[in-house]
């Protein structure tokens, strides 16, 4: 059963939490995507036999969190992991961000850095709407975007399309991370498929070239996808975790 967290914004956030020994490991899902996939869960059962305290959570408009997905953008789905990190953990943490949830860690790192014992991405997605979405959208669906207030996209994981809403695109530009200095003084390990057809490859390499810390990794895995899901995905991912040198 989830929990729920209010926050001072007025959004209720779903979460599910491990009780368990620090530093904790936190997982922030992908775009559209909630605590319920199959990286999420599996994490919650590594970190339950390993006596390691978790938490998942749905952004607002997400799962079974309040709001409506398309009243979202980047910077509420980032105070949602912000309110949700401070309010129910203590101690720096773990983050492992999957695909948009790589972007909102790496804000949440930016904000409160001391409370970051290490970042773990997965397809990490710094900037995708202006480096994706934007460069990506024709004249005509940039003018209907602008004028409409949305873009309907056809999803390649779901059968509704996506909705794409000016202000998410106009709020990514506030949010963005590779626009500026990034220094992330934690021990950083970024996962990244070579047939992920949803996150370049040369965004990962962009990350690592633009990121300072003092210990920072890249690990390519060829013919991996954008979902990074398969058995020896989930146990790289989980044995990224414990081989994290943690800092103190």
């Amino acid at each position: 059963m989830n929990d729920y967290l209010d926050t001072p914004s007025g959004r209720r956030i779903a979460y599910r939490r491990t009780m368990g020994q620090g530093p904790g490991v936190i997982f922030l899902g992908g775009f559209k995507s909630d605590m319920t996939g199959t990286k999420a869960v599996h994490l919650e059962d590594w970190a339950r036999a390993k006596g390691r305290a978790f938490l998942r959570f749905d952004y607002s408009g997400h799962g079974d969190s309040s709001e409506a997905f398309e009243d979202g953008c980047i910077g509420d789905w980032a105070e949602d992991a912000f309110q949700a990190i401070t309010s129910l953990t203590t101690g720096p943490q773990v983050l492992v961000g999957s695909s948009m949830g790589g972007w909102i860690s790496l804000l949440v790192a930016r904000r409160m850095p001391e409370r970051v014992a290490g970042l773990v991405t997965i397809a990490a997605a710094p900037d995708f709407t202006e480096r994706g979405f934007w460069p990506g959208f024709s004249q005509d669906q940039r003018e209907a975007l602008m004028r409409d207030g949305r873009l309907e996209l056809p999803s390649d994981y779901a059968d509704q399309p996506y909705v794409i809403t000016r202000r998410l695109i106009e709020d990514g530009r506030d949010q963005q991370v590779l626009n500026r200095p990034l220094d992330l003084p934690f021990p950083v390990r970024l996962l990244q498929g070579t047939a992920d057809t949803d996150v370049p490859m040369q965004w990962a390499l962009d990350l690592m070239d633009h990121a300072t810390s003092p210990d920072l990794r890249l690990t390519m895995v060829k013919g991996a996808d954008h979902r990074f899901s398969t058995p020896e995905c989930l146990d790289l991912v989980t044995d990224t975790i414990s081989a994290l040198p943690i800092r103190t």
